[in-house]
This record gives C-alpha cells, sequence and structure tokens, in this order.
C-alpha cells in the first residue's frame, strides 16, 4: 500500500461521525488476541465452499431497496437464512451503511460474487460451489453475532457439507460481524476467508484470512461492472484459503478504484458536515432506529 493513500480508519471515523450526531459513549468494537485457525482439510480443487453475504432479500413490502436507494432499516433482516446458489438471488444493501456517495449497489456481483465463484467452480479450482449460500444479520452487539448468528451459520454450514465459507461483508459492522462468523466457523473446524473492505475493523476483531479491497464500502467482491476485478479478487481469496499457514493472514488487492478519490474523505466525516445537515442526519438515524426496534419486537403497527 502506498504510504500516502492510506486506507480509511472506520473504528475512528465512525467513533467521531456518531460523536458529532449527539450518541456519547462511543460503540466498542469487538477485539481478541487469539485467532483460531483451521487449514483445508482436502485439497481445494475437493472443496465445497460456502458464500456468506450481509445483504438483505429483496422485499417489494420494504420500501425502496433499489440501487441507489437511502439507508432502509425496515430492509433489515435478524436471523441467519438460507438461499440457492441454483437460481441468481435478488439481493440489496440497502439496509446498511454502505458509501451512498461514490457507489450505488448497482451490481449485485460487486458484493455477492456468485458468478465469479461459478466460474471458479467450472474452472476447477473448488471442487463444488455450495447449493446453499447464507445470509448473516448486521448485528451490533458483538455477543449476540457469536453465541446466535454465528453458531446458527456454524449449523448450516456443517449440515450442508461445507468445507470452507467466503464471507462478504458491506458496512462497518457488517466487517465485525463476518469476522466474529469467522472465528466461530475455523473453531468449528470450517477454514474461512473474509473478502472485505474495511481492513482496521477485521483485523481489530482478528481472523484467520483476510484478503482487502481498498474500495468504497458496498464493493468488497470487486468494482462494479467489472467480472475482471470480480474474478481476480475472487482468485485471489481463494489463493489465500489454500495457501494461508497461519492466521492473520492479510492479502490486499493491486486493484484501485475507478471513481472520485474523495471518496476516503467523504464517508462518515462529521468535519466535513454543516451543523444542519448534522441534525438532519441524526433525525433520521433516530427514525431508522424506532423503525428496527419495531421490527425487532414484531411489533409493525
Amino acid at each position: 500500500m502506498e504510504e500516502n493513500d492510506p486506507p480509511i480508519e472506520y473504528i475512528k471515523r465512525t467513533r467521531e461521525y456518531y460523536w458529532a450526531l449527539g450518541y456519547g459513549a462511543p460503540y466498542v468494537w469487538a477485539a481478541f488476541e487469539d485467532v483460531p485457525f483451521q487449514a483445508l482439510k482436502k485439497p481445494l480443487n475437493e472443496s465445497v465452499v460456502a458464500l456468506v453475504t450481509t445483504a438483505a432479500p429483496f422485499r417489494a413490502e420494504n420500501g425502496d431497496q433499489e440501487p441507489g436507494a437511502p439507508y432502509n432499516s425496515a430492509a433489515k433482516f435478524y436471523e441467519v437464512y438460507t438461499g440457492s446458489t441454483v437460481e441468481v438471488p435478488d439481493l440489496r444493501i440497502s439496509h446498511i451503511a454502505i458509501d451512498r456517495d461514490h457507489t450505488t449497489a448497482e451490481d449485485q456481483e460487486a458484493y455477492f460474487p456468485l458468478e465469479a465463484m461459478r466460474q471458479a467452480a467450472l474452472e476447477g479450482r473448488i471442487g463444488q460451489l455450495a447449493e446453499q449460500f447464507f445470509g448473516l444479520p448486521t448485528n451490533r452487539s458483538a455477543r449476540t453475532t457469536l453465541e446466535v448468528d454465528a453458531a446458527a451459520l456454524l449449523a448450516r454450514c456443517k449440515a450442508e457439507g461445507v468445507d470452507a465459507v467466503i464471507l462478504v461483508p458491506n458496512c462497518p459492522v457488517c466487517h465485525q460481524s463476518v469476522s466474529l462468523a469467522a472465528r466461530v466457523l475455523e473453531a468449528g473446524g470450517i477454514a474461512t476467508v473474509v473478502m472485505g473492505a474495511a481492513k482496521d475493523i477485521v483485523e481489530h476483531v482478528g481472523v484467520p484470512r483476510f484478503v482487502f479491497s481498498d474500495f468504497p464500502l458496498g464493493n468488497s467482491a470487486g468494482r462494479p461492472h467489472d467480472p475482471d476485478s470480480q474474478r481476480m479478487i475472487l482468485n485471489l481469496a481463494l489463493d489465500v484459503l489454500k495457501n494461508a499457514d497461519g492466521p492473520r493472514t492479510t492479502v490486499q488487492t493491486p486493484l484501485k478504484w475507478n471513481g472520485a478519490d474523495a471518496w476516503k474523505q467523504d464517508y462518515s466525516n462529521a468535519a466535513k458536515l454543516s451543523a444542519e445537515e448534522i441534525a438532519h442526519r441524526k433525525r433520521a438515524f433516530d427514525a431508522a432506529k424506532s423503525i428496527a426496534k419495531q421490527l425487532r419486537s414484531g411489533d409493525t403497527s
């Protein structure tokens, strides 16, 4: 990485952002010293590899989820779900804090690399793409992620005969959630690799294997409408899955973002917001929290 082009420090940036919005004590991000590590139990070209996403299935009744949609907490999900890789699912990321100023989530393959995974199976790089993919909730509670969501994910992976898992997060908390899940999967005997864009969060948690792309959030699997970049990142993740010899293995892709350089300065940067904009964002965030709380409790009246 070029010294004059460091990645965003999302932990610091989000702490300052929510402090500016008036939310007081900063969020405590999960961190561990010890990291579990599970080597592949069989050659990669004989392994069943599954895909884990924090994207949500599209449901029209949940409001605007189109590319470029504003943050939509009504589209959140709160339990691990399973979907088929035989068909192409319709997954959206309007429910999480992606970079809405510099990317629009138009290309699902930029955050859910199903086609690249299918190609890897056709080329014999992996033995088989698992018939099911798994959706992991984005949960601010690390304990809930570890004890409930990741435990459920491990059980489903074992039931499907999965040998290895690729986890693709989107927002800052997504990166923590999949990192925690990777730890549980590895401790349960399943090798993992995280493909992500928030380097500090993933390394703060501590994971076995991590492929970092210095792209705006929402593009962990490659640049939009750029299948070459998507295949390259997926193949790099497979190399790391196969070749890493110990935990905390991080490899950065050599790719650069095609858009404006300003994205690193713009994301949740309280220093660039007026008092009026901060007040507006706080009202919107409070409203979104209220909706999410109602959905969790089952009260949608």
